[in-house]
């Protein structure tokens, strides 16, 4: 196939061609987004630039690009409600009766993390909670911002790590380091960092390639023994990120899926990816 642009498209189908490219949701560089979309080097750099300055494509400090802000707005909507609390309904349901413990799905939503929940023996919420959790002090907003671009954790540090009991991590670099861990385990933890003589252990869940929630158990106490129940909250959040990956795949097309943010897109579909951080 030869790579010129005198094929009949249109300047939409060019940069229809040009946006498929990240599919998978990986960062291309300027000669892969060319390759892939078959038009010219000078007509992509063109293109590129257009779709980077109405923020459908951004550039990484490593000038490879990726998708954009206002095509992560554009997904919301069709990610974050209803599919996804419908998927996490049956599983947060079992994950609370076989521990008689508090479990949550979160998102993120302005830097905070909404959330529906199930209680033992009570009905779980309808819809995620406007009464919206810290992200630094919360297990499952550690999670979700272990995987967020570099500028929403910015944006939280920026805002302020306030402190909520003793035990909260107030500091930029020591919130930093513990989700760095986070990254390198996949599981988070919070201890009395919300509330004292409760703690917390959150899992991310993942589908087309994006985290777009965490799945979170609650325990009373100082969180010691949090590595017993830690296995279950995986096997959900496993069981939840299939369901939400077949739930892909049996509509027969790739959906943006992300963490709720306001700054930018994370994944979108394909393998299941994890976000890089520099």
């Amino acid at each position: 196939m030869s790579n010129n642009s005198s094929d009949g498209r249109s300047i939409i189908g060019k940069l229809a061609a040009i946006l498929r490219t990240f599919s998978t949701g990986d960062l291309y560089s300027l000669s892969d987004i060319a390759r892939s979309a078959n038009l010219p080097v000078s007509t992509t750099h063109r293109l590129v630039a257009e779709l980077t300055k109405w923020d459908l494509l951004q550039r990484a400090d490593d000038k490879r690009y990726r998708i954009g802000t206002l095509v992560t707005h554009l997904g919301t909507a069709v990610w974050h409600e209803p599919n996804l609390k419908e998927h996490a309904r049956r599983i947060l349901d079992d994950l609370s009766s076989a521990t008689r413990a508090t479990v949550r799905l979160g998102v993120l939503e302005d830097r905070a993390v909404s959330y529906i929940e199930k209680r033992p023996d009570t009905p779980m919420t309808p819809t995620f909670t406007a009464r919206a959790l810290p992200a630094h002090a919360t297990a499952m907003g550690k999670a979700l911002l272990a995987f967020a671009p570099r500028e929403t954790l910015d944006a939280v540090v920026k805002d302020g790590l306030e402190r909520y009991t003793p035990f909260t991590i107030v500091s930029a670099p020591a919130l930093r380091r513990a989700l760095a861990i986070s990254r390198l385990t996949r599981v988070a933890t919070s201890r009395q960092e919300l509330r004292l003589h409760t703690a917390a252990v959150a899992v991310p869940v993942v589908a087309g390639g994006a985290v777009v929630a965490a799945l979170e158990l609650t325990v009373g106490g100082a969180g010691h023994q949090l590595h017993v129940i830690q296995s279950a909250v995986v096997v959900a959040a496993r069981a939840l990120s299939r369901e939400l990956i077949a739930d892909q795949h049996r509509a027969g097309q790739d959906r943006l899926v992300i963490v709720k943010s306001p700054s930018v897109i994370e994944r979108q579909t394909g393998s299941l990816t994890w976000a890089e951080h520099r």
